[in-house]
């Protein structure tokens, strides 16, 4: 978080530490490596939610009775001396997961921690705490959507040979809930042998436990935690697609019981399978699992803060197959969008956070840094499809949708994209409604809040999507409000892609967002990958980087794209 010496990087490179003012630390890559084939802590190690002076340390045993778990915490990977050391009792109730919070740390520090169980020792992570006081440099690696089916986690490696990296930033979809021979990817995962586990939709507390163990096999997985720091939110699938808080697209309460029962499950190993904080170790008490939010201070340089979007304030989706028969011109579809979209107390974030929010983004100005950055689940930046027809660029879907004669049939040729775009377009609709495109009172409402924080100039940094963004953002008004980098997936491919249009149309479609959406700059649904944010005092770098491929681990990397940010008075600007 200070300045980086250049190293080139290999598989088998020393990573440099970055530690302010100390001296450089390294961890050999071969010490993260043997997390994949060691049988008591064959799912790894990693570290996360940290603060200035602790840091969550997790690991999970495979042991066939309860057991006690020994960790230390070092300044060195060689452990010549041990700072902290402590036990934790773990059995089948947590599935034998260990989390242990380390804590009277030095701020801004880089430090290594392992596992003893009996004779076993896990492999050695390095964890680091939040810096205090003067910060010159920031690099976080933005990463969000790894889908265990549609291939190697390649990027998560790449993230982990990455120097510039400090931290890494998870904006959800962590895991997936799909599974058997139709679900999402499976097809692929059949040809290179990573179908889910188990093989089907995971429902019960059991099933995302076997998800989350899955998960945490795999190579990349295993390297990038092992090497950094995670700060993490969730999106939808850690649960079922599309949740809200009475229900949720993908759950079918007459085949898969009680939706309640099931986030609850959803949550319970979610907390036991990643390294954050349980309630009982934050500042402000009293809070549940499901408030999971939180607040990282870096110095006097940046205010990081996650969002909770889906499980305590998130009103249902509009979906467009329910209201398709109203919006037949110009004036219908915007009374659509006001009337229905947009119509007020819909929210997406609880009361709690919005005050959580405010107050940091409030002390944040006061304080005088420079970057407030939004740790967002989904794309904010306004996605209205411009009309592909009139374009040239898809068939006018008018004289299809004209002969319809039930709401069945109608389903069926929404599921054209084809068609599905092309009536988007004619009206100017959001591309999703489940993003926050569907929620415009609750987008206003979160500008307005930042506003009167006086941060009307925020970085947000947002996953779920798919594909790559850079946007300029302008509330309702066409007020500045701040600019956004958006990731593709670790895995995830592209919507346009996986909605079924050939590459070449995908790339034009790619193409048509950036000239005739307002606040779009640049996307790209071709690549999976994740971004480099590089934050300096005054000025930044969103790197977008992109794997060659995720059928095999053998990969290259690429940059796609650069694109620099400043600060200008009290704005941010693309520069």
């Amino acid at each position: 978080m200070t300045s980086h010496r250049s190293v080139q990087v290999s598989r088998r490179a020393l990573l440099a530490g970055i530690a302010g003012g100390v001296a450089m630390a390294v961890l050999p890559i071969g010490a993260i490596a043997a997390a994949a084939v060691n049988p008591v802590f064959r799912h790894g190690v990693a570290a996360g939610d940290p603060d200035a002076s602790s840091v969550v340390l997790w690991t999970r045993v495979t042991a066939p009775a309860p057991a006690t778990v020994e960790w230390e915490l070092s300044d060195s990977p060689a452990f010549t001396r041990i700072l902290k050391s402590g036990t934790v009792a773990t059995d089948a109730a947590r599935d034998f997961t260990v989390k242990a919070l380390a804590t009277g740390l030095r701020a801004g520090g880089t430090f290594f921690y392992r596992f003893r169980l009996g004779k076993a020792v896990s492999p050695v992570g390095r964890a680091r705490t939040l810096p205090t006081g003067r910060v010159d440099t920031l690099g976080i690696a933005l990463a969000s959507c790894s889908n265990y089916a549609f291939g190697y986690f390649n990027a998560y490696d790449a993230i982990a040979h990455d120097p510039a990296i400090d931290f890494v930033l998870h904006t959800g979809d962590y895991i997936y809930e799909y599974g058997g021979k139709d679900g999402w990817g499976e097809d692929i995962a059949r040809t290179i042998g990573r179908e889910h586990a188990p093989a089907h939709e995971i429902v019960t507390l059991s099933d995302y436990r076997t998800r989350h163990a899955q998960y945490k096999t795999d190579a990349g997985s295993l390297a990038m935690h092992a090497q950094h720091t995670l700060l993490a939110c969730w999106d939808d699938h850690e649960s079922a697609n599309n949740p809200w808080t009475g229900g949720a697209q993908n759950h079918q309460p007459d085949t898969e019981g009680d939706w309640a029962t099931r986030r609850a499950a959803s949550i319970q190993a979610y907390y036991e399978w990643m390294p954050v904080r349980e309630p009982e170790w934050l500042e402000v008490k009293g809070r549940s699992r499901a408030q999971f939010w939180r607040a990282y201070s870096f110095g006097d340089l940046a205010l990081l803060h996650t969002l909770e979007t889906r499980h305590t304030a998130r009103a249902q989706q509009i979906e467009y197959i329910d209201h398709a028969h109203e919006i037949v011109d110009a004036a219908s579809a915007e009374r659509f969008k006001r009337d229905v979209l947009g119509a007020p107390n819909r929210p997406l974030i609880a009361p709690e956070l919005e005050a959580d929010l405010e107050a940091a983004l409030a002390r944040s100005v006061q304080q005088g840094q420079p970057w407030r950055v939004i740790g967002c689940p989904m794309i904010i930046g306004r996605l209205n499809v411009p009309d592909m027809v009139a374009l040239g660029v898809l068939p006018d879907p008018a004289p299809r949708l004209a002969a319809v004669k039930s709401k069945e049939e109608l389903a069926k040729i929404a599921a054209d994209p084809a068609v599905s775009f092309a009536w988007r377009g004619r009206f100017n609709l959001p591309d999703y409604t489940d993003a926050w495109g569907g929620y415009p009172w609750a987008r206003e409402r979160f500008y307005d809040l930042s506003r009167r924080a006086g941060a009307g100039d925020l970085v947000f940094l947002s996953g779920d999507s798919h594909s790559f963004w850079t946007n300029d953002l302008a509330d309702a008004q066409g007020r500045p409000a701040g600019i956004e980098f958006g990731t593709a997936g670790i895995s995830s491919p592209g919507d346009f892609i996986s909605s079924g249009f050939d590459p070449d149309m995908s790339r034009r479609l790619d193409k048509v967002y950036a000239e005739h959406i307002p606040e779009v700059v640049w996307t790209d649904n071709m690549h999976q990958g994740y971004v480099r944010m590089e934050f300096g005092r005054h000025a930044g770098t969103a790197t977008f980087v992109a794997v060659s491929t995720l059928l095999s681990r053998e990969y290259t990397t690429q940059v796609i794209r650069r694109d620099a940010f400043r600060r200008d008075g009290a704005r941010v600007r693309l520069a």
